[in-house]
């Protein structure tokens, strides 16, 4: 399942999810292009890390949220890396507040880095693959965007947008050889996670038939396999990693 010579542009990837998949596909082979907001020893961090894996790594600071920036980090990547050949959208965060107190910053905030940031990235970035008539594209969802979340009418409806636009944008593109999926993890052992109150997380676990929250390797093994060429007649599809819980 090798991936030598591929590069890999992934958003958000300093940390959890994004910094699992960064390394698993590192370990294939794939060169690594990644954004940064803030959090630029954390950006050195993996960078020092992914080049030890023998790959070439290269952070940007950008902004998910303004096109012009995320225009300006895929033209850099193709001129660091010459080519780019998986596309992994995976920033996002979470303003959690019953509907009734949520501000409208609240609303912006998640749907301009969750959704928007996806979108952002996508159109920045299918040019080159258009071009070159092949690329794979992940966009990272949740559960929460097929079942909903009590307190994240925000953060479920930016990622059930991130569904439907990837559903959208896989039929747009499957005659170039781009393929595009989601995959909508479950509760992971993130910093996102471990916010959550204890009480609330005992909840979840109860109704996880696993019972057990998944680890963002998971996660990142699924990525993997669906950007190997083990994976070339899957498109359009959200692959599920929850341990059970949206079937329960």
């Amino acid at each position: 399942m090798t991936l030598k010579n591929k590069t890999a542009l992934i958003s958000g990837a300093t940390r959890g999810i994004g910094r699992a998949i960064a390394l698993e596909l590192a370990k294939e082979g794939a060169n690594i292009s990644f954004n940064y907001a803030k959090s630029k020893d954390e950006a050195a961090s993996l960078e020092t890390e992914l080049a030890a894996l023998g790959v070439k790594a290269k952070s940007f600071q950008t902004d998910i949220q303004n096109f012009s920036a995320v225009t300006e980090w895929v033209a850099n990547t193709r001129e660091n890396f010459d080519s780019i050949d998986i596309v992994v959208a995976n920033a996002g965060i979470i303003r959690d507040k019953a509907l009734a107190l949520m501000q409208e910053q609240d609303w912006l905030d998640v749907i301009n880095t969750n959704l928007i940031g996806t979108i952002n990235l996508c159109k920045a970035a299918i040019v080159t693959l258009l071009k070159q008539k092949s690329g794979t594209i992940i966009n990272i969802s949740s559960v929460t965007g097929i079942a909903g979340m009590p307190r994240q009418t925000n953060y479920a409806a930016s990622k059930a947008g991130i569904i439907g636009f990837s559903k959208a944008l896989a039929q747009e593109v499957a005659a170039y050889n781009i393929r595009v999926n989601v995959v909508a993890p479950g509760f992971i052992e993130t910093d996102m996670v471990k916010d959550l109150k204890d009480d609330y997380k005992a909840k979840m676990l109860k109704n996880i038939p696993l019972g057990r929250f998944g680890t963002p390797e998971e996660v990142a093994r699924v990525v993997k396999f669906l950007v190997s060429d083990r994976s070339q007649y899957i498109t359009g599809q959200t692959i599920i990693v929850d341990g059970g819980l949206t079937m329960a």
